[in-house]
């Protein structure tokens, strides 16, 4: 059974605040007074994340206060709903604290149905990605497609980390040999560019769920397909994900778990 496709007025809500969100994360770019902590496994945060996660979880508590909000910075709160929405106000930190223009602003929503809206801002390139199920995926309001390159060894692979120690045994070396270009375009920026068909793959081999949330709707409405590492599509935290252009995907995903 085909699900519903998500509501305009939603998706045109969500589209806002995840604007005002990435907007805030501006105020504090390349910022020389920037307040920079490390968490407990050692990854970076700012001010800036908890503003713009804060900004998020505020508008919507006041619009729909039944609803579930899960965030990278605050965790999980709000009325206990089944509809979930999923926040990763900075995906990319550590690009951002060093003033490099490829973090993300991440937004994704999962219903009763599954994956609904996703959203991923590059607001230093004034770049973005709105995505609703069963209405397509535009970037800066044009629609969007994957590209229609038929091979790996044809395509542009992208990651956000070639390190040998963050890999499965083998499968880096699978990637890299295969001809493809490979290329470090990662976080959010990396899934971006193959929903609008400028790169034909990317892989990660451990996301948390708000870091992959929002993809889960983009993809498939910008023409491509995404699919965990073992080939299942349910959203689980620690999974390795791989998005592509739904051409290459199944010989993509033989390399990776051969």
């Amino acid at each position: 059974m085909t699900s519903p496709p998500i509501d305009d007025e939603l998706l045109m809500f969500a589209s806002t605040i995840a604007a005002e969100a990435a907007g805030l994360t501006l105020e504090y770019f390349r910022r020389q007074d920037l307040r920079i902590e490390h968490k407990r496994d050692g990854s970076e945060v700012t001010e800036a994340d908890r503003a713009a996660e804060a900004h998020l979880r505020a508008a919507i508590a006041a619009r729909y206060p039944g609803d579930t909000i899960i965030g990278e910075e605050a965790g999980t709160s709000g009325g206990g709903g089944q509809r979930q929405w999923i926040i990763d106000p900075i995906d990319g930190t550590s690009s951002f604290v060093r003033g490099v223009p490829l973090y993300a602003s991440l937004l994704g929503v999962i219903d009763e149905h599954g994956p609904a809206i996703g959203i991923i801002s590059i607001p230093a390139l004034d770049e973005c990605i709105v995505s609703g199920r069963g209405r397509g995926a535009r970037h800066n309001g044009e629609p969007v497609a994957v590209s229609k390159v038929g091979s790996v060894a044809d395509s542009c692979i992208c990651s956000s980390s070639f390190d040998q120690q963050w890999w499965p045994h083998g499968a880096l070396d699978a990637v890299t040999g295969s001809g493809a270009k490979t290329r470090t375009w990662g976080d959010g920026y990396g899934y971006l560019l193959v929903s609008t068909g400028r790169i034909e793959g990317m892989l990660d081999p451990e996301l948390r769920t708000y870091d992959i949330a929002p993809m889960l709707t983009i993809i498939p409405e910008s023409g491509g397909r995404i699919t965990r590492w073992d080939g299942e599509t349910e959203l689980v935290d620690h999974a390795g994900w791989i998005a592509t252009n739904g051409v290459i995907h199944d010989e993509l995903l033989e390399m990776v778990r051969s």
